[in-house]
């Protein structure tokens, strides 16, 4: 076993995982948070998407004891307490899924995106997204709200992702 110790949702969090634990069981079986999703255990799909010291990463591709000393973000945290982020109100808005099995990962992903560039092109929003896969809506919806949602987060009406997020105790 190995401890470890990591800032989620900005809340410290420590424990004794195997050193082949994947983050994305440590999140899900650990921790119960179920919005990070195992879509096809090889990082294909996107699904298990969270953020990692700030940037995307497919939690079902990296080690528990390699986020030792990081802060991860998963779609639970993305939000405040008593509103939606504006992705997550954009792709209801749009439209943006169907059966939802894919959305937290391309919440997460477009999240990334966002806090790096706040009017981002279609095509670098579908670049930012290739990595994710959605099996029922095509798309269109999906770019449409993440356009949506930089507009809200460029003109200032919302807090971009992990904005003003401190950890536990600081």
């Amino acid at each position: 076993m190995s401890h470890i110790s990591l800032v989620v949702n900005g809340e410290r969090r420590e424990a004794d995982v195997e050193p082949r634990r994947l983050l994305v069981q440590f999140l899900r079986e650990d921790l119960n948070l179920t919005g990070t999703h195992v879509g096809c255990d090889t990082s294909q799909c996107g699904a298990c998407t969270v953020h990692v010291d700030g940037l995307a990463v497919k939690s079902c591709a990296m080690l528990a004891v390699q986020a030792d000393g990081s802060s991860v973000t998963t779609i639970e945290g993305l939000a405040g307490d008593d509103a939606l982020h504006p992705l997550q109100e954009s792709f209801r808005k749009h439209h943006g899924l169907q059966c939802g099995f894919c959305t937290p990962g391309m919440i997460m992903a477009a999240a990334d995106l966002i806090e790096r560039d706040t009017d981002p092109s279609e095509d670098a929003i579908r670049h930012a997204l290739e990595g994710n896969y959605c099996r029922c809506t095509g798309y269109q919806n999906i770019v449409a709200a993440v356009r949506d949602a930089a507009a809200t987060v460029r003109t200032g009406s919302a807090v971009p992702a992990g904005a003003g997020a401190t950890p536990a105790g600081s």
